[in-house]
């Protein structure tokens, strides 16, 4: 028979929000792949998880991916993690489950921390429609998405490194105007969770003045 390949959500800061389910897992899996194995090493031995990790990121997952295939025809168990949160959701693992599922092997994604659900409830802004859109392009695209986001009518849902916040809030100032409704967070679960509420400028002034540390999530109302 054939292993199963389970998608494993870790926290996205506090440890306490890992399932019991997910540390099962982790405990019974023959191998781990991990986004990167120095992140995932502290938290591994918190719980005293002691199976084989593995390198599984964007820069390998394509090379990678054959060899995994043929540990799961073989019957092992694969989880995989990354840094934070739920795999493939704005990091690897879509790829590797696209390939699974072509071979038509079992695969099984565990419900858990994903960073957008807190700051996306924290926003006040309505969540029975939205849309996510993850990080922007870096470079190729990224007017265009401006653009075409500048009309959508549902909350919208973007993650952001601390290095581009201010930058990307000048972006929004001008392609959604600087008195559109947006709410930051940051820190999601840690001793320093902040969220800030209120217009594109008025957020952007209050960063201007405030460290900047962390990664964020930007919720922007829709359009009117």
């Amino acid at each position: 028979m054939s292993g199963k390949l389970y998608l494993v959500p870790t926290p996205i800061g506090n440890l306490e929000d890992i399932t019991l389910r997910a540390l099962r897992v982790l405990k019974e899996a023959d191998l781990i792949l991990a986004e990167d194995t120095r992140t995932s090493a502290p938290m591994l031995k918190h719980f005293g998880i002691s199976q084989k990790v593995y390198a599984h990121h964007q820069h390998n997952e394509h090379q990678a991916t054959n060899e995994i295939i043929r540990f799961l025809k073989e019957g092992k168990n694969i989880a995989l993690i990354s840094d934070a949160g739920t795999p493939a959701i704005s990091d690897p693992g879509f790829f590797l489950v696209r390939e699974a599922i072509k071979q038509g092997l079992d695969m099984e994604c565990l419900p858990g921390a994903t960073a957008f659900v807190p700051a996306l409830v924290n926003s006040g802004f309505p969540t029975d429609r939205f849309c996510f859109e993850g990080f922007l392009p870096l470079k190729k695209g990224r007017q265009t998405r401006y653009k075409l986001l500048a009309e959508e009518e549902r909350t919208i849902v973007f993650y952001e490194s601390p290095h581009r916040v201010l930058k990307t809030l000048d972006e929004m100032i001008l392609y959604f105007g600087g008195d559109r409704q947006i709410s930051v967070s940051r820190e999601l679960t840690k001793l320093f969770e902040e969220t800030v509420r209120g217009t594109v400028t008025e957020v952007k002034t209050y960063f201007e003045t405030h460290p900047i540390k962390g990664e964020f999530v930007i919720c922007v109302a829709g359009k009117s």
